[in-house]
Order: C-alpha cells, then sequence, then structure tokens
C-alpha cells in the first residue's frame, strides 16, 4: 500500500485509505494544483484512495521548474508514481489535466502493460479531434493575463495581485504550452471503459467534442451533461454526485 510521501512531493492532500477498492488518481486544469480535489476524499467517500497529482511549479512545489511538454511530464509521472500502481487504480483528469491522465493511461499500457480499471475525462475534448483554440502561451503578458480573464478560471483578484502573478505566470504558460501544442490521437485503442463529463454551456469545449472520446477505448463509453460553464462543471455538486456513482457502478 502506498505511503504517506508517496510519489516524492507528486501526490498531496492524499491520505491512505487501506480498505478501498482502488486509487483515484486526479489531474487538475491548467494552472491549477492538487488543492482543487482537496476535499474529494469526504465527498467520494471509502471506496476509492483519492491521490491529487501535484505537478511540478505550483503550490508546495513553486519552487520547481514547470514542465512545458509531455514528453517530459508523462515518463517522469511514471518515475513518480509507477510503485503506487500495485493495485487497481482510476484516472481522472479535468481539462487539461485530462489529457494528461489519457496520454499517461496509453503510455503505462504500452510500457508496462498496465491499464486503469476507468478513465474519466471531463471539460476536454477528445484528443483525436483537431484543435480549436487560438494559441496563447508566448503571449505577452498582458494579452496572456486578458485570455486568462476570458477563461475565468483565475480569479480577478489574482490576475490584479502583480506580485504573484509574476510568480504564477511560469506554470501557466507551461501549462498552456503543453496545451497549445498538443496533438493526440485515438490510438492505441485502450480497453477500459471510459467516462466523459461536460459543460452545456462551456465555450472553450462545446459538448460535441465530448462523444469522440468513445473511441478511444474498445471498453464502454458515457457521456455527461450539465448546465454551466467549462469551470463552473468542476465548482458544481454534479460532479463529485456523478463520478461517485460510476466509480460505485465501476468498483462496488
Amino acid at each position: 500500500m502506498a505511503q504517506r510521501g508517496v510519489g516524492n512531493g507528486w501526490l498531496a492532500f492524499h491520505r491512505p485509505v487501506p480498505a478501498s477498492r482502488a486509487r483515484l488518481f486526479c489531474f487538475p486544469y491548467a494552472g491549477g494544483g492538487a488543492s482543487v480535489f482537496r476535499s474529494w476524499q469526504g465527498l467520494l467517500g471509502p471506496l476509492v484512495e483519492v491521490c491529487p497529482v501535484q505537478l511540478p511549479g505550483r503550490e508546495g512545489r513553486i519552487n520547481e521548474p514547470p514542465l512545458t511538454s509531455l514528453d517530459e511530464l508523462i515518463p517522469a509521472l511514471d518515475s513518480a508514481l509507477l510503485t503506487a500502481l500495485d493495485r487497481p487504480f482510476v484516472l481522472f483528469g479535468y481539462s487539461l489535466g485530462a489529457t494528461v491522465a489519457y496520454e499517461w493511461a496509453q503510455r503505462l499500457r504500452t510500457e508496462h502493460g498496465l491499464e486503469p480499471e476507468l478513465l474519466i475525462v471531463a471539460a476536454r475534448g477528445a484528443p483525436q479531434l483537431a484543435p480549436t483554440w487560438p494559441r496563447s502561451y508566448d503571449l505577452p503578458d498582458e494579452d496572456f493575463k486578458r485570455h486568462l480573464r476570458e477563461l475565468s478560471g483565475t480569479p480577478e483578484e489574482v490576475l490584479d495581485h502583480e506580485e504573484l502573478m509574476e510568480l504564477m505566470l511560469p506554470q501557466l504558460r507551461a501549462d498552456f504550452e503543453i496545451h497549445d501544442t498538443y496533438r493526440g490521437s485515438a490510438t492505441p485503442r485502450m480497453r477500459c471503459p471510459v467516462v466523459a463529463f461536460g459543460g452545456r454551456d462551456d465555450r472553450a469545449v462545446p459538448p460535441e467534442a465530448l462523444p469522440p472520446w468513445k473511441d478511444v477505448s474498445e471498453g464502454t463509453f458515457e457521456l455527461h451533461l450539465a448546465d454551466g460553464d467549462h469551470f463552473g462543471l468542476l465548482q458544481s455538486a454534479f460532479l463529485t454526485q456523478e463520478v461517485a456513482a460510476v466509480l460505485r457502478r465501476a468498483l462496488g
């Protein structure tokens, strides 16, 4: 069983749940940290052991350089977390985190013969779709901050705090570089079930970008939509309630 400190700093707000059926590894959106999942253990209960993944360059790892490509990030996840996959596991990713979860699942299967019990993605279009977003990671600071305002994912008080933004911009730009340069595919196909969540009012990831997730796996596919925009879904009780229901059906 994974002990406290497993992952050499890659897991935060994590506590062992010995009686759980699986570990749930959670990957945040671009610019987000593991703290967005700190309440999930209490909300999801003992069925899973929630493992919020803390990427370099944010929150407790703010002094580490952020990674700017999946070619760096995915092998680093392997090195840090492979020993925590000694029991059934589920991967969950929100927005950019869904891409990270999917690409790590692909590597785990092809390199280690491991596959999650379930891949859950939210607020992210399927990897094989052509990108529809404008490149933003290398914009001048003021233009980049304007883009962040348009996405409504960064609080105004943070955007207006000059010293805080100076601290956060490197990791935000790093995440957006991964986002802007990603070109994925639906192959090789996995075998695990895939569940996708989205907001009906999400302009960044419209609902029609979600059904193609069914093509990444030979397993079953479910789509769940709720009222709300790109970040409203994460803040709603709907998401954790439905994730809990999905986990009970898959693991119970």
